[in-house]
């Protein structure tokens, strides 16, 4: 096979490219930069793959590639192909991420950029923000899971993101994080540098890695509340209030986090208030997206009235707030730590074009995220218990959904400080309707055998 055909295989197999399902050939590669090369060392590069799509979409993937002269067998497992390369000739080619040789390339390429300044590397530009002396000698190891990235932790000390599919422009996770980072805020991991490069072909920024500071010691909130509903399913006869996992003050503590970097993203980036025709936008935007929802989830049909209304009072508003906020916000985005929680991934919906994802929206979409996340915390557990033992179903129904009111009152309170006013309470009866068709059409085509936990939510939110 040529080099395009295997590096075409190679992406088609990787948990973070996006197109699965797709047909699609690698039509190009551009090499945007070579890394020093270190004694006995591979050689290091970072190349852009143009994927085309046969129905023409086009997208671009990051490569961070490893050349070796001779097969490591300890790489077996990430050997991309062999070919001849016009720059390193026939090369043993491995996906970079899993060669610590080839990370600690990149890691002394973030050290050089000492003392807030930038080092330029041929078209690559490394970032360094000060305050922070990176650990040379620390080994990389890869993240596993299904992940639209792939993330780098190099010992206890830093943790690298290197995104896959790339957009020119800014990305927003490199530039709330270090926004939120300057500013001082303890709600994020902070942010220690970057890696961009100005695109030949776009002649715009890409921005390729960030480096920040890896959270040694931190849970994931999304595990976390799944362990506070098992405790309490296994306890049958007590309330949510009762044992001993419950999660309400973390809930509280989540909802002032929240609140909190709102606020320094508000004073950070600029806020806009809509009129009358940008809410009936936003109103529409909903309309629409339920109507296309149905044509893959016909089940939502019959509780279609039901959400055309929540839409329609939202579009009556006035006025609305608008500001940066995380737009893709769920338990799974965030990290409790000694030092409180933490919340990562300023990335948006992955789904959505770089440009949209730049956009501002209401806080309140943020808020909507949190309180679905609790309710499929709460149904995910449940649906565990099930496939071994459904003659508690009704009592874990129960239990759940006390679990879940529970949970979600405590993060709004504190989120807010105070009770919601009707305006604020119609904006996040619009914003969680809206997540839920999304999660409709999400499960159904991802997993179908899910697409009851949405539809639930659905069914309580229209009631």
């Amino acid at each position: 096979m040529t080099g395009l055909e295997q590096l075409t295989a190679f992406i088609g197999e990787a948990r973070w490219f996006g197109g699965k399902g797709r047909g699609f050939t690698v039509t190009s590669t551009r090499r945007t930069g070579v890394l020093p090369t270190q004694p006995d060392g591979p050689k290091v590069a970072i190349d852009l793959a143009e994927v085309t799509y046969e129905d023409g979409d086009t997208e671009l993937y990051q490569l961070p590639l490893a050349f070796r002269t001779v097969a490591d067998e300890r790489l077996e497992h990430a050997l991309v192909g062999t070919w001849e390369d016009p720059d390193f000739g026939p090369s043993f080619v491995y996906d970079a991420v899993h060669d610590r040789d080839a990370m600690g390339q990149w890691l002394s390429a973030f050290a050089e950029a000492e003392g807030g300044s930038s080092r330029r590397r041929g078209l690559l530009d490394f970032h360094r923000l000060p305050g922070h002396d990176l650990d040379l000698t620390a080994h990389s190891t890869l993240f596993s899971g299904e992940q639209s990235n792939s993330s780098v932790a190099f010992g206890d000390d830093s943790l690298m993101k290197v995104f896959r599919k790339v957009t020119p422009g800014v990305n927003p996770d490199i530039q709330i994080h270090h926004v939120l980072t300057e500013a001082g805020s303890d709600h994020v991991a902070a942010l220690y540098g970057w890696l961009d490069t100005v695109d030949e072909a776009s002649d715009a920024i890409i921005q390729l890695a960030m480096l920040q500071q890896f959270l040694r010691t931190a849970s994931d909130g999304w595990e976390l509340a799944q362990a506070s509903v098992r405790n309490l399913f296994a306890e049958a006869d007590l309330r949510a209030d009762e044992v001993g996992g419950d999660f309400a003050s973390e809930s509280e503590r989540l909802g002032v986090a929240l609140a909190e970097t709102h606020q320094v993203l508000a004073q950070a980036f600029p806020t806009e208030t809509f009129g009358t025709a940008e809410v009936a936008a936003l109103g529409q935007g909903m309309h629409d997206r339920l109507v296309e929802a149905i044509d893959v989830v016909p089940g939502l049909a019959e509780h279609a009235s039901a959400l055309h209304a929540i839409y329609d009072r939202f579009a009556t508003l006035d006025t609305l707030t608008v500001q940066r906020v995380h737009c893709d916000l769920h338990l799974g985005q965030t990290l409790r730590t000694v030092r409180g929680w933490k919340i990562v991934d300023f990335e948006g919906e992955p789904a959505k074009p770089l440009a949209d994802r730049l956009l501002p929206d209401s806080v309140w979409r943020d808020v909507a995220g949190m309180l679905r996340s609790f309710d499929y915390a709460a149904a995910v557990v449940a649906r565990s218990f099930a496939a071994s033992d459904d003659t508690g179903n009704a009592q874990r129904a129960f239990h759940g959904d006390e679990w879940t009111q529970r949970n979600r009152d405590a993060f709004v309170t504190a989120y807010a400080g105070r009770a919601l006013t009707d305006h604020e309470r119609l904006q996040l009866a619009a914003y969680e309707a809206d997540k839920a068709v999304y999660e409709c059409v999400y499960e159904a085509r991802n997993r179908p055998s899910w697409l009851g936990i949405p539809l639930a939510g659905v069914v309580r939110l229209t009631a």
